[in-house]
């Protein structure tokens, strides 16, 4: 039995998910597509030997689709998961959940009166095999407690349209997400460092800066965002523990020997670096589905991560320390 799915938005994410349920992930179909952009959904449609219809609403509300996988614009992406929660149909959201604090909120809302999880948000980065094995190795107490992280979120370049805002709320919010997956706790404060200014950069966009996270016990945690550092995709995280260190690697298969050099590659970009991730991510997404049980990044881990980039940004805006103040966190989601 295949789960049929229904994808609003064939941009670029939604086109390597179309792809990846078409010719990656098992037991799953696109049945229907919908984009604002109707030629390029047309002929996606086609391709895939999918339904086009005109509007998300309408896409949510097909027999046929049994999940939904939302990758439109992300100012639509709280109207289409509270209608899915409508008709009770499960649904896969690209991060962000929702772009206010309030979005998030009311879908989490929508759900407890429910009485059941249908929301998965897409933060990848807890199936990648590389922090994968820093949550077991963190799980086991081996190296003792944790003290602090070391992390930098490195991109080759950013376009005009990236400005100092999308440092925190659209790169680092993945940072946010992974490492309190990683620690099993929710933060407590926030403060923004802005470094001096790399000649890389544009008019719009201060960079690089720092986050400094600190959470419930006391670790604290800092982020580098650098998004034109020009040599490649590089993402690190080091855990400092009482009684080692324990570091995230980039995967690499093989290294080149050449010219009185010694070197293995970096990822060009997100999608070679995550690839893996990606498919893991919505492969076990269609299994839980599949099996009526959610078991990924839920509606209130989207929640968690939109108040922390609000705090994030207050405390870039005012250069102090802000408090991160969480609601207390529903039952459903315990």
């Amino acid at each position: 039995m295949e789960l049929k799915i229904g994808v609003i938005g064939t941009g670029a994410i939604g086109q390597d998910h179309i792809r990846r349920f078409t010719n990656k992930v098992k037991g799953a179909k696109v049945v229907a597509v919908t984009d604002i952009h109707v030629e390029r959904a047309e002929q996606i449609a086609q391709e895939v030997g999918a339904k086009f219809v005109k509007t998300g609403e309408e896409l949510i509300s097909l027999p046929e689709v049994d999940a939904v996988v939302v990758t439109s614009w992300d100012p639509t992406h709280e109207q289409y998961v509270l209608e899915a929660i409508n008709h009770n149909k499960y649904v896969f959201c690209e991060k962000p959940l929702s772009v206010e604090t309030e979005g998030c909120k009311r879908i989490v809302d929508a759900e407890v009166k429910l009485g059941k999880r249908l929301v998965q948000v897409g933060f990848m980065r807890r199936y990648d095999r590389g922090y994968m094995e820093l949550k077991e190795i963190i799980d086991s107490g081996k190296l003792g407690e944790v003290l602090m992280l070391h992390c930098a979120h490195r991109n080759v370049s950013s376009g005009e349209n990236y400005d100092t805002l999308m440092a925190i709320v659209n790169s680092a919010v993945h940072e946010i997400d992974v490492l309190r997956w990683l620690l099993n706790e929710d933060y407590v404060a926030a403060q923004v460092i802005m470094p001096k200014k790399t000649s890389n950069t544009h008019e719009k966009l201060h960079d690089p800066q720092v986050l400094i996270l600190e959470t419930e016990s006391g670790i604290h945690i800092d982020v580098e965002i650098f998004v034109n550092c020009k040599y490649g995709y590089d993402i690190k995280c080091e855990v400092v523990c009482e009684d080692g260190v324990v570091s995230l690697s980039n995967p690499s298969y093989s290294s080149i020997r050449t010219a009185g050099k010694d070197f293995t590659g970096i990822p060009i970009d997100w999608e070679q670096r995550f690839e893996a991730a990606y498919e893991q991510e919505l492969q076990l997404w269609v299994d839980s589905v599949t099996a009526d049980e959610m078991n990924g990044p839920t509606a209130w881990d989207g929640y968690v991560a939109s108040v922390t980039t609000t705090a994030g940004t207050e405390a870039r805006e005012t250069g102090k320390r802000v408090e991160i103040k969480i609601d207390k966190c529903p039952d459903l989601y315990k």
